[in-house]
């Protein structure tokens, strides 16, 4: 007995259709940054991308410690960029040198609000809104040992892969989990 057949859509009308409900596909918000936080991380985001590099918010590094930005380069290297939306912000935050063992450069990215002078200056320095960005200061680079790199890439598809998941299957995604 033939199997029964469900649609007459071609083939070029089933791919439309799956590429238009892809494309309406989104993550959910994370509530825990200010909506100052988000539009720096939109706009470095976005400066990032226009330099070739991929971007992964809220990225849990193997110490525990939660990156708000990690970037990978098209050669490999990794940026870890720390935002900053407030004095207060960043004078409550002494956890960032540690984020400096699993990254080759390590910028802060704030807003234009805030005054620039209270960053160290042995950090990269980035101003950024919601729409655009800026590198005011180069960081040093300190290249990761290949075995920390291989680890680190490696988690970084992992958590890549559970984007791409998480928005292939909604259902997916457990509160807090992204």
């Amino acid at each position: 007995m033939p199997f029964p057949i469900r649609s007459r859509a071609t083939p070029d009308s089933a791919i439309s259709t799956a590429l238009s409900a892809a494309v309406a596909l989104s993550l959910p918000l994370d509530r825990r940054q200010s909506p100052t936080a988000l539009g720096v991380q939109r706009g470095v985001r976005r400066l990032f991308a226009a330099l070739g590099h991929v971007t992964i918010p809220e990225f849990t590094l193997a110490n525990g410690r939660r990156a708000d930005l990690i970037a990978l380069g098209p050669c490999g290297k990794l940026t870890i960029i720390e935002i900053k939306s407030s004095v207060a912000d960043f004078r409550a935050d002494r956890k960032w040198p540690d984020y400096r063992d699993f990254c080759d450069r390590f910028y802060f990215a704030v807003p234009e609000s805030l005054p620039t002078a209270i960053l160290p200056e042995d950090t990269g320095l980035i101003v950024a809104d919601a729409f655009a960005a800026a590198i005011l200061r180069d960081p040093p680079e300190h290249p990761l040992a290949g075995a920390r790199r291989k680890a680190v890439t490696l988690r970084f598809a992992h958590a890549a892969a559970g984007l791409l998941h998480a928005l292939a299957d909604p259902g997916s995604i457990r509160e807090g989990s992204l």
